[in-house]
């Protein structure tokens, strides 16, 4: 029984083929919207090799937006990429972009405290931009999308020295073996592939790179992005699922252990990362389900880059906000017990 009550904390990539369970409450305004309908196909043709090559090449596809959203979107975004001050020579400066792809509320809230803690912890004010729809309060940033993220990347590198400075990025969403997955309410679909992920950045010249992904399925991302100048942390290996996008939830696991709690605190990105994972294997434990495994991959000339970052970081740490994963967990235990103590 409890195994089935833990199944809506689950970011399975087969929640992404079917309806996701309705939230709570959808009144009042800055509700994000549900997930009612399936997933069109996005791979072209018949042949597995058609398919593989079209999901690859990182398909995105949006219908039925009426045309105020868009316009509307399209100067939120404008207005957030113009944002991002230039960068100063001889400073190693981080350019923080803190993306939700996916519609379920708790993503958004993720992704908009994620921004703020990272653009503390590497001194980015005036250098980050969030792109996350609505989280049940407000809904007034840009949303997350593939072709959003891809334009925030754009700009980060044409005011950033792609030589010096450093890009910053943490993602949040559902994920499938295939990539990330984008999903916004029944308008917009896609899937963010590892191999399109590369191209973008390689484009681009984006060559120092911390990347922060938290979504199922995440470390599929590591051989395709992991190079000497790049640190890469993902939620999950790339044969598991990992925990706590239920949409009524302020973090997932992976977020709520890595950015509310460690990387608030004056230590290392490792010692951040191993205190997250410890936390992460105990709460699985608790909730007796596979371990999500989360990833780490480092890269030889990191260190070069990440001390100048380090050197801004502040020496005291901030308090976590929102309602703890571990909380959530604890209270669906006692429901799956029956109220037995």
């Amino acid at each position: 029984m409890i195994r089935g009550v833990f199944q809506q904390l689950f970011c399975t990539a087969a929640a992404m083929g079917m309806a996701a369970t309705p939230l709570a409450a959808q009144d009042g305004p800055n509700q994000p919207p549900e997930h009612s309908a399936g997933w069109p196909g996005l791979a072209s043709g018949s042949d597995k090799a058609e398919r593989d090559a079209s999901i690859e090449a990182g398909p995105e596809l949006q219908r039925g937006v009426p045309v105020a959203e868009i316009v509307r979107q399209q100067s939120l975004l404008l207005n957030a990429l113009n944002t991002f001050e230039p960068q100063r020579p001889g400073v190693v400066d981080a350019y923080v972009i803190s993306v939700a792809l996916d519609s379920d509320p708790v993503f958004a809230r993720e992704a908009r405290e994620a921004g703020k803690v990272l653009a503390r912890r590497y001194g980015a004010e005036g250098r980050t931009v969030t792109l996350a729809g609505p989280d049940g309060q407000v809904d007034d940033l840009p949303q997350g999308s593939i072709r959003a993220l891809t334009l925030a990347l754009a700009r980060a590198a044409s005011v950033m020295d792609r030589d010096e400075d450093v890009l910053v990025l943490y993602s949040t969403s559902h994920g499938l073996p295939q990539g990330l997955a984008y999903h916004y309410g029944d308008t917009g679909y896609g899937i963010l592939s590892p191999q399109r992920f590369a191209a973008i950045l390689e484009e681009l010249g984006i060559k120092r790179r911390l990347m922060i992904i938290s979504a199922c399925y995440s470390g599929v991302f590591i051989p395709a992005l992991a190079d000497d100048d790049s640190a890469i942390l993902t939620a999950s290996a790339d044969n598991r699922t990992s925990f706590g996008c239920s949409p009524e939830n302020d973090w997932t696991f992976f977020g709520d252990a890595l950015v509310n709690q460690a990387l608030r605190k004056p230590q290392s990105l490792q010692a951040a990362s191993n205190e997250a994972n410890l936390a992460i294997a105990g709460w699985e434990a608790q909730a007796r389900v596979p371990a999500s495994l989360p990833q780490r991959a480092i890269g030889a000339d990191v260190g070069a880059w990440m001390s100048a970052l380090d050197a801004r970081r502040p020496a005291t740490a901030t308090e976590p906000v929102g309602r703890p994963s571990l909380e959530t967990l604890q209270e669906l235990l006692q429901r799956a017990r029956g109220g037995r103590r």
